[in-house]
């Protein structure tokens, strides 16, 4: 179909109110947790008439050249042979770019190829992607990139894709920023068999990735990190970097090591997190980390990170090594809040090292069940956490010895009582809501707080749908 003719569209009130009926999206902004409606651009988008363009195998690299603030470019389904290459590509805040696949049905398949990254992206703003799959193929390439040139790229939405066979090497990501990059949101996507989930930021620092959101994704079957945060050197001298502090949120999340991990020297933990810049703007940025699924990893920990860190309301599993470390990486561990969160490893819970005493670390309301569960440094008290053997879990929870598919690991009624009514009520942000994404109702030990009895799951919206994942559901 011929793109429409935007001054006419919009001039003809007959036509225009045809066009509002049959093709534009009302897009409410929505709560955390709800999906977007599923004909819709995505949620949080403003209410606004789109331009709607259509493409297929044959002319879509015509109609992205042209795209402008407003237009909703839906593919057909079929295979696409060639990069997405969204260079200079502008939206607006009121009238972001929207670039979709068909929600449901045979899907828009964007192929690897050889020399070229699937999704290219430099200098772009207000982008929306979604209902896309990205298959690599074992190609040498990345699936999603904001390209090593330009001034950045910032406000991009990636949502409801299939992102695979990335895995050529460790090096091969499926979501990799190599330009500094602010205000994405990464949402509801299924990346599997790649060699890095999300590389977010440069080696040095340089590039760096802030106030993101990376929520409800299933991330699993990767070499190396399921997602990798760099550190971040100093932001003089990037444009539109915020001043004021921001955070970065990855919660409700399933990061899985299960299968296909690296071992030896390649060995990666599921998530690590680098520090912000020591010093000037950003350096009291924070990551908030809650409602995840941290996974197995049998060759390394679960979660690694430095810098301003709360890390509430997760569950941690791993039957063959250690949960959580906290480390000098590039810099020191600064502001830490380690809380609520239930862990499960046959090696050590929770480890803090060589923090900076000059701000606070806190670790309070765990409930740990490990080989070794708290190596705490200096004036970081153990005593506000529950501890037992990894041995001993099925005495305190409902099914911690399962599979993924019967995993509970919600609280025996009775058992877990905290010893303190304050341990529930620390300021940390969202800490009021736990695993399951429902209001804390009872003062207990971990991430679980919902009513007694039986594991009432997640609440509506909250996580991935992984079919065999008993805590997804």
């Amino acid at each position: 179909m011929e793109r429409f003719d935007r001054g006419l569209c919009r001039g003809l009130c007959g036509v225009l109110a045809a066009c509002v009926l049959l093709q534009a999206v009302s897009v409410a902004t929505a709560e955390p947790g709800a999906s977007p409606a599923p004909g819709g651009p995505g949620a949080g988008l403003p209410d606004t008439d789109w331009n709607v363009v259509r493409a297929d195998p044959e002319d879509y690299r015509a109609r992205v050249a042209s795209l402008e603030p407003g237009d909703w470019l839906q593919l057909a389904p079929g295979d696409y042979p060639r990069t997405l290459r969204l260079h200079g590509v502008r939206g607006t805040p009121e009238q972001p770019i929207v670039i979709s696949g068909p929600v449901d049905g045979e899907p828009a398949i964007l192929r690897g190829r050889r020399g070229e990254n699937t999704i290219s992206l430099v200098d772009a703003e207000h982008v929306v992607i979604r209902h896309l799959t990205l298959d690599g193929g074992g190609e040498p390439v990345a699936g999603v990139v904001a390209e090593a040139r330009g001034d950045g790229v910032h406000h991009v939405t990636l949502e409801h894709l299939t992102i695979r066979h990335y895995d050529h090497s460790q090096g091969n990501a499926g979501i990799t920023t190599r330009a500094p990059a602010r205000d994405w949101v990464i949402r509801r996507n299924e990346i599997h068999d790649v060699g890095t989930g999300m590389y977010l930021g440069q080696p040095d620092g340089t590039s760096p990735f802030v106030a993101g959101v990376i929520e409800h994704n299933h991330i699993h079957r990767t070499l190396g990190y399921n997602i990798q945060i760099k550190h971040q050197t100093d932001r003089d001298g990037i444009p539109g970097m915020p001043a004021e502090p921001r955070e970065t949120r990855i919660r409700y999340n399933l990061l899985s090591k299960a299968e296909r991990a690296s071992d030896g020297g390649r060995a990666r933990p599921n998530l690590l997190v680098g520090h912000f810049p020591p010093a000037g703007p950003g350096s009291q940025d924070r990551y908030r980390i809650a409602g995840n699924l941290f996974y197995q990893n049998p060759h390394e920990r679960l979660f690694q990170g430095e810098g301003n860190i709360e890390l509430h309301d997760n569950l941690f599993l791993n039957d063959t090594g250690d949960a959580v470390l906290v480390r000098p990486h590039n810099h020191l561990p600064r502001e830490i809040r380690i809380v609520n969160n239930t862990i499960l490893a046959a090696g050590f819970g929770i480890r803090v090292d060589a923090p900076d005493r000059a701000y606070d670390q806190e670790a309070s309301g765990n409930a740990v069940f490990a080989g070794d569960p708290l190596q705490l440094v200096g004036r970081i008290a153990g005593g506000e956490n529950f501890t037992a053997a990894r041995a001993d879990a099925a005495r305190y929870l409902a099914a911690p010895d399962a599979g993924q598919d019967a995993l509970d690991l919600y609280p025996r009624e009775g058992v877990l009582h905290e010893r303190s009514a304050g341990v529930s009520s620390v300021p940390v942000a969202g800490v009021d809501r736990d695993y399951n994404g429902r209001f804390r109702e009872q003062a207990v030990w971990g991430a679980y707080a919902g009513p007694p009895g039986p594991n009432p799951g997640r609440a509506d919206g909250i996580g991935p749908r992984v079919p065999g994942c008993a805590p997804c559901r």
